[in-house]
């Protein structure tokens, strides 16, 4: 049986703490899967420089010069977690049967890369790493967490819960997921669309081997924003319904005025008033929130510039 060629793709950003670490443990898998005849000797680890501000490129480059199975590619200034992921894929499509997507970080299992490639032999084209739990995760990322999944489930967006950015794909999955020109990148309801056949492998998320995470709070709420805003329109929806419901509210209250009045039983109420106002006027501003956040998107994607732009390749 002919042996496919596997390239992991481990998209970087000031990582010089880990990356040590990350190399050789990336190196093992690839040589115990070649020893078990899953993957060609060709296979190789990608690594993808997404505008490191530290010594993140020189150490990519030292492994590139110390070891054949180690590439490069170094993007010209940073573009996000997302673009380094589709700069990664599209490099590597060129020469892989099949690319798995992994973090520097190694909190994901890597021992799974083995199943993977089992169920793409198999014949998925697809395959997802699941987290069995969220135990390493703090109390508050982990409701979130779990809060965001379902919000996006109630909005239609198709999504895998619990899995990350760590999956395997075949090269035709990739072809086809390049395909979805969007600018506003939330991959992990993207890939999805693809519909080929897909499976889920289950594993336990470690900690963190060195560095400090890259997606603190901020990152992780505009990440979510551009997850639900890319994928739905329900939240205008709910703005007209809102408006709506306000709308009759404020019938129902012009009724009951009008009665008060001719009843003679009406009271100055200064205080009511005031807190109306600033009640309807928060509702007219998240309402405008809302839809601002949509024709930022439209705009954005209007523009039709390059996701990412490549500086420098080292490939072997």
């Amino acid at each position: 049986m002919k042996k496919d060629i596997l390239y992991i793709v481990v998209p970087c950003f000031n990582e010089q703490e880990v990356l040590p670490i990350t190399t050789p443990q990336l190196l093992e898998v690839l040589s115990l899967l070649c020893r078990e005849n899953l993957i060609d000797e060709h296979s190789r680890i990608l690594y993808v420089d997404d505008g490191s501000t530290d010594d993140t490129w020189e150490l990519i480059n030292r492994h590139c010069r110390e070891h054949d199975q180690v590439c490069g590619v170094k993007l010209a200034g940073n573009v996000g977690h997302q673009n380094a992921l589709v700069a990664g894929m599209t490099v590597a499509r060129e020469r892989a049967d099949i690319i798995v997507t992994i973090d520097a970080d190694l909190q994901d299992d890597v021992s799974v890369i083995g199943q993977m490639v089992e169920r793409y032999r198999q014949g998925c084209d697809i395959v997802y790493g699941v987290r069995r739990e969220r135990k390493s995760d703090t109390w508050f990322k982990r409701n979130t967490a779990l809060a965001f999944y379902r919000l996006m489930q109630r909005l239609g967006v198709k999504s895998v819960y619990n899995h990350a950015d760590y999956r395997l794909m075949s090269r035709r999955a990739v072809n086809q997921l390049l395909q979805y020109r969007e600018r506003n990148l939330f991959l992990r309801g993207i890939v999805p669309l693809v519909g080929y056949r897909s499976e889920k492998v289950y594993y336990d998320r470690g900690e963190r081997l060195a560095g400090e995470s890259k997606y603190p709070l901020g990152k992780m709420m505009s990440f979510a924003v551009d997850g639900i805003t890319s994928f739905s329109i329900k939240p205008v929806r709910m703005v007209l319904t809102l408006g709506v419901v306000f709308t009759l509210i404020a019938l129902v209250m012009l009724a009951y005025v009008l009665v008060a009045y001719f009843g003679g039983r009406t009271v100055s109420g200064w205080s009511s008033l005031i807190l109306s106002l600033w009640f309807i006027g928060g509702c007219v501003l998240i309402g405008l929130g809302i839809v601002g956040e949509y024709i930022g998107k439209i705009y954005i994607e209007v523009k039709d510039r390059p996701r990412y732009n490549i500086e420098q390749e080292v490939i072997h």
